[in-house]
């Protein structure tokens, strides 16, 4: 069992590493010019379904300060726009530019790409064992730590 832990751990790890690695590759190749953490932000901003400052700090998991730390750099960078809410003045919304969206076009296609190669390569698309694994593994990530 020990031997199984000691695995998993490090193919989970070398996904990761891997995955940021040549996402930042990528990204650096297109010519863009943010960090990894500045377009997972954009892309969580982008897909939030409430896009208030509280609500994107807890889906990013980050505390308010460092989102509104982050969202001053994107800001100044042109990539974020700050708004008030209507009805309440006291909540902070949060949009995605029309420069923000160009990059997280990137993004989406290098996401795409990774995994129609890793599909076709590894013939993963009809590997249900695997798939269920992964969503267990993410589903107890989620329950565990996702506050």
């Amino acid at each position: 069992m020990e031997y199984t832990k000691h695995t998993i751990n490090e193919l989970l790890v070398g996904m990761f590493n891997y995955i940021l690695y040549i996402e930042e590759r990528n990204l650096k190749k297109k010519n863009v010019k943010l960090s990894m953490s500045e377009v997972h932000l954009l892309e969580s901003i982008d897909k939030a379904s409430d896009n208030t400052m509280s609500h994107i700090a807890k889906r990013s998991m980050i505390t308010q300060g460092t989102l509104t730390t982050n969202v001053k750099s994107l800001v100044a960078k042109g990539y974020v726009e700050r708004y008030k809410d209507e009805k309440d003045g006291r909540i902070v919304r949060l949009k995605v530019t029309e420069a923000a969206k160009k990059i997280l076009k990137i993004h989406d296609e290098f996401h795409e790409q990774m995994i129609d190669k890793a599909i076709a390569d590894l013939k993963l698309d009809e590997n249900k064992v695997l798939i269920d694994s992964l969503k267990n593994i993410l589903d107890y990530f989620s329950e565990q730590y996702g506050d």
